[in-house]
C-alpha cells in the first residue's frame, strides 16, 4: 500500500514497480490525502482490477495515511502488507520476492529492504548505525542481513500477526517521528525483524537532515523548514518519554546541545527545540 499527497507523477513510478513484481501482491492499495481524480484513475490505469483506491478529503498526513490503509488491507484479509510513500519505489521487479525469501528464512515478523538514494543507489538515503560507526554508503553495510533495524514505511513487509501486536501508526504524529514511534513498538513486542541487506528500496536522499556532530560520533536531525522541524521536535518529546526510550532523554539533550549551542551558536533555536520537545511530552499535539 502507498499513501500519497498531490505527487501524482512521484506515485507513477512508485505503482509502476509495485505491479509488476515477481512476487505478486493481491491488492494495490492507495491512500490518497488529496482526493484526487488523476490518482485514482493512474491506479486503475496501472493496477486494474487489484487496486483499492480510497481518498480521503482530510490530510492524515503519513501516519494517519498509514493507519487506514493498514486496517483497510487487515479488512480485507491481508496476512502481511508491503508499504511505501509516493517519492520512493522498489529498486527492481524481484524486491518482494526477496523480501519474502528473507522473512520466511529468516522466520520474521518485518522485513525491511535498504533504503538507497534514488539519486545514487550507491549511498544511503539515511544513515544507519553498525555498532559504534554510522555508515552513509551501501557498501560499508556488513553482512546480508542486519537485526533490529527497520526502515517501516518505505519498503518494509510487515505481517498481520505483528500488527495484532504493535497496532497502526498514531495519526496525532501526522508527520515527523511516526516510523520511529512505530518502531519503538516494534522493537518492544519481542517479535523478529531487521533488514535485509539483498533487498533495496530507492528514496530521495535524506541524509543531509542529519548533521554529524561531536567529530562524527553522533548525529542531530536538522529538517531544512521550520514546518518539519516543529513536527520533528515536537514528536521527538513524546517519542523520548514512551517506553523503551526513556534513557534516550539525557542522550538527545546532549546531542541537541552539542549541536545549537557549540556548533550552530544559536541558543534561540535550542530554546525553542527544548519548547517542542516539553510540548510532544505533554502530549500537546496541536498544529502550527
Amino acid at each position: 500500500m502507498i499513501v500519497t499527497h498531490k505527487r501524482v507523477e512521484l506515485l507513477r513510478h512508485s505503482l509502476e514497480q509495485v505491479v509488476n513484481q515477481t512476487h505478486p501482491v493481491d491488492w494495490v492499495i492507495v491512500v490518497d490525502n488529496g482526493a484526487e481524480s488523476e490518482v485514482e484513475q493512474l491506479l486503475s490505469d496501472l493496477a486494474k482490477d487489484r487496486g483499492v483506491y480510497l481518498p480521503s478529503h482530510t490530510n492524515l498526513g503519513g501516519a494517519g495515511g498509514f493507519a487506514y490503509g493498514f486496517l483497510h488491507a487487515l479488512a480485507l484479509g491481508a496476512d502481511a502488507i508491503w508499504c511505501a510513500d509516493d517519492d520512493g519505489r522498489p529498486e527492481s521487479h524481484e524486491t518482494l520476492a526477496e523480501l519474502y525469501r528473507v522473512a520466511e528464512e529468516r522466520n520474521l515478523h518485518e522485513v525491511s529492504p535498504i533504503v538507497a538514494a534514488i539519486d545514487d543507489p550507491n549511498r544511503l538515503a539515511f544513515p544507519i548505525r553498525q555498532g559504534l560507526t554510522w555508515m552513509r554508503n551501501t557498501d560499508e553495510l556488513e553482512g546480508e542481513f542486519l537485526p533490529g533495524y527497520a526502515s517501516l514505511f518505505n519498503g518494509a513487509l510487515i505481517s498481520a500477526e505483528a500488527m495484532e501486536r504493535i497496532g497502526v501508526p498514531d495519526y496525532r504524529l501526522f508527520i515527523r517521528g511516526d516510523e520511529v514511534e512505530y518502531h519503538r513498538r516494534l522493537s518492544n513486542s519481542g517479535l523478529d525483524y531487521g533488514t535485509a541487506l539483498t533487498a533495496f528500496y530507492l528514496h530521495p536522499d535524506g541524509s543531509s537532515e542529519f548533521q554529524p556532530i561531536m567529530g562524527g560520533r553522533a548525529h542531530a536531525q536538522f529538517p531544512d523548514n521550520e514546518t518539519k522541524r516543529y513536527f520533528a521536535y515536537r514528536n521527538r518529546g513524546f517519542i523520548i518519554n514512551q517506553r523503551g526510550m526513556r534513557t534516550m532523554k539525557f542522550q538527545e539533550v546532549v546531542r541537541f546541545a552539542w549541536f545549537f549551542l557549540l556548533q550552530r551558536r544559536d541558543p534561540a533555536a535550542f530554546k525553542n527545540w527544548l519548547k517542542l520537545l516539553r510540548m510532544g511530552a505533554r502530549e500537546d499535539f496541536r498544529r502550527p
